[in-house]
């Protein structure tokens, strides 16, 4: 069924040239400031170019002196679709209960009697399946009552249930941390992760806390903060292996792993592609001890996974050919989590539509929106990329995405 969107269609590249305007640049002046010739920045400006790579926008970003946000235009509004709209209807009602943490709560007599931890349990594993299917409208129906709930378990239990309900919570905060992420709200999405952080200290657990300084890392890449984020990510790589747990512990090897993913997006970020290579080598020999995926603290770790974010590092290197190539070699395993699977085929599109393969890159961003709608329409590299092939071909399936994704 065809949308009719209402919301802006801005481009990244008409947001930069209103940007470049204002600090008084010319494209030239700017194109020094990134190592971009002239034509190059006329082409982004113009949308005839995507910019859609994180470290190509952290770079305009510092040229410019404004946020990476300012550039992407997130969170966009997507009167378009329904189901989204519901989802970003629901991100207030999180950022209220966020705010709680820590603060204390006016119980009633029933309140504290109907606190039940089994039950609690039962409701963030559901709230962890709505994220790992990146189902966004019914993770912000659930978040708002459960993290309250939870709030309330963690406030008024003591000794080891008290500190069950601060691992709940935890995750609780990473389902709130997914969706605001999804839905581009950068300030809740940095508020989630510190709030997890906070419940992960108090489990009493060294690998639930060094896994919570992982979502944290991130909110320093995001914003080209790339020291600190490799501080944050050897720190805890040191503090996984000084936990008292065996070093060959699944656990502590998936942790391992995952940092190493994560150490190479930083790198990849800052555009570095030896330290990018160094990371995705270190955590593919994790994943070899492994032999399988597995999610421990809430992040998804093991061969499949590894494969998927070197198809990530070559798209953001901008390497097409080498993405598509690692890409065609990728098996997944059956009832892989829906995030992964539509963020690989997202990034299949991208690295097609570098490659010229219009088709291609089409039918991977459709096959993207079929796994896991919400998020791909919401996606601000799928939008650059969507956007850049309707400028030169707005017809048939190409326009139907482009009206449901909200750029035509």
């Amino acid at each position: 069924m065809r949308h009719a969107p209402t919301y802006d269609a801005t481009t990244n590249g008409q947001r930069l040239a209103n940007l470049r305007r204002r600090r008084r640049l010319t494209q030239e002046q700017l194109g020094l400031a990134v190592g971009y010739a002239t034509a190059t920045i006329k082409a982004i400006e113009q949308g005839r170019r995507p910019l859609d790579r994180g470290s190509v926008i952290l770079a305009f970003a510092r040229a410019l002196q404004c946020a990476p946000t300012d550039i992407t235009g997130v969170p966009y509004l997507p009167d378009a679709d329904p189901e989204a709209e519901h989802a970003s209807s629901t991100i207030a009602a999180v950022h209220r209960a966020l705010l709680m943490h820590g603060q204390v709560p006016r119980l009633a007599e029933q309140d504290v009697a109907a606190v039940d931890l089994d039950a609690l349990a039962g409701r963030v594993r559901q709230a962890m399946i709505y994220r790992r299917d990146v189902t966004l409208a019914r993770s912000g129906e659930l978040l708002p009552g459960l993290l309250r709930d939870l709030q309330i378990a963690a406030h008024t239990l003591t000794g080891d249930q008290q500190r069950r309900a601060y691992r709940l919570l935890c995750y609780g905060y990473k389902c709130a941390l997914s969706l605001a992420r999804s839905l581009g709200h950068a300030a809740i999405t940095t508020m989630a992760a510190e709030r997890c952080r906070l419940a992960a200290r108090q489990t009493d657990d060294p690998l639930l806390a060094a896994a919570a300084e992982w979502t944290w890392a991130d909110e320093f890449i995001r914003v080209g903060e790339h020291d600190a984020a490799a501080d944050i990510i050897d720190q805890a790589l040191n503090d996984v292996s000084g936990a008292p747990a065996d070093a060959t512990q699944p656990e502590v090897l998936s942790l391992q792993g995952a940092f190493a993913l994560k150490a190479a997006l930083n790198s990849a970020r800052a555009a570095d592609a030896g330290g990018m290579t160094q990371g995705l080598e270190h955590a593919q020999r994790a994943a070899d001890l492994l032999r399988a995926d597995r999610d421990d603290y809430g992040l998804s770790f093991g061969p499949a996974n590894v494969a998927i974010w070197s198809v990530s590092m070559q798209v953001e290197l901008g390497r097409g050919r080498e993405a598509v190539r690692r890409g065609e070699r990728i098996t997944l395993p059956t009832g892989y989590s829906g995030q992964r699977r539509s963020t690989l085929q997202i990034d299949l599109g991208r690295a097609h539509y570098m490659n010229g393969q219009r088709e291609q890159a089409l039918d991977c961003l459709l096959a993207a929106e079929q796994i896991a709608p919400q998020m791909t329409r919401l996606h601000p590299a799928v939008r650059e990329t969507v956007g850049a092939m309707i400028r030169t071909a707005p017809r048939g399936r190409l326009a139907e995405l482009g009206a449901r994704v909200g750029v035509l």
